[in-house]
């Protein structure tokens, strides 16, 4: 794909991209993990709502 941009901003960008806080190596992502806390998240929540509702009445 080719850049829309005139020679000397690409250079500029690629520049940019190239400083060390942008160089930041990150874990992968795992949406089985993600899925896992929204998960166990959801399902706390509403064992707390029946809680709370069983102690209100």
């Amino acid at each position: 794909m080719s850049s829309r941009l005139n020679p000397d901003d690409q250079q500029r960008v690629e520049e940019y991209l190239k400083l060390p806080q942008h160089q930041v190596e990150r874990r992968p992502f795992r949406p089985w993990l993600l899925l896992g806390v929204v998960l166990i998240v959801v399902i706390s929540m509403g064992f707390l709502s029946r809680l709370l509702s069983y102690l209100a009445l």
